[in-house]
């Protein structure tokens, strides 16, 4: 079996960003491991499943180090929807992040595939919290 398992963000801070991620967003820390070099290891994933763990990709976050990666912290996929955040009632989830701060760029709306509304995360990139259709 083959599948995505980690997928890097280019973050600010990291305390910064695993509270964003953990607080507002929900997701569970899974590692924090310092580096040699004075870095770490973080990542955080989606939570939900009963036993606590997660499914499908994970995000790393990876703290700028240089000027060009600076640059990108926000900005990481050119102003797109580059991040999907799949849940099975939109309605809590949207009324759980919008009270712990997170902008939303629109209500939820209906479409064929699902019910979708576009969030920025604590850098200004952009996700889809988005409840399949059911078929």
């Amino acid at each position: 079996m083959r599948r995505i398992a980690l997928v890097t963000l280019v973050v600010d801070d990291y305390d910064e960003a695993i509270r964003h991620y953990t607080g507002a967003l929900g997701f569970r820390l899974a590692e924090d491991t310092p580096r040699p070099d004075g870095s770490r290891w973080v990542v955080v994933e989606p939570g939900g499943e009963p036993d606590g763990s997660g499914t499908g990709a994970a995000l790393l976050l990876a703290r700028a180090r240089t000027g060009s990666q600076r640059a990108r912290v926000g900005d990481q996929t050119g102003g797109r929807v580059g991040f999907f955040l799949h849940t099975d009632d939109l309605a809590r989830d949207h009324a759980r992040m919008r009270a712990a701060g997170v902008t939303f760029l629109e209500e939820p709306r209906h479409e064929p595939y699902g019910t979708v509304a576009v969030f920025e995360d604590l850098y200004g990139n952009r996700w889809d919290l988005l409840q399949p259709a059911t078929p």
